[in-house]
């Protein structure tokens, strides 16, 4: 009877650590999830703030030009 007791309570204490241990990985997984998605969100948003810096310094560039072949003296 003694032995059955002992071999009752390891197999809990097994089952506990594995519960714990899959609770664990369970957590682990989760956050990696979040930071592959957050990470695929914030991308497309990174490229198009700098196509739209981009866009902006060339309008700017142009700008400049046109008012310095306007200022520019005339051959």
């Amino acid at each position: 009877m003694a032995n059955e007791t002992s071999n009752d309570f390891t197999s809990a204490l097994n089952n506990l650590a594995e519960t714990v241990g899959k609770l664990g990985q369970m957590q682990i997984d989760l956050v990696t999830e979040g930071i592959k998605s957050l990470t695929s969100a914030i991308e497309p948003l990174s490229k198009g703030s700098v196509e739209m810096a981009e866009g902006a310094v060339n309008a700017l560039n142009q700008a400049l030009q046109g008012i310095t072949s306007a200022i520019a003296p005339k051959k």
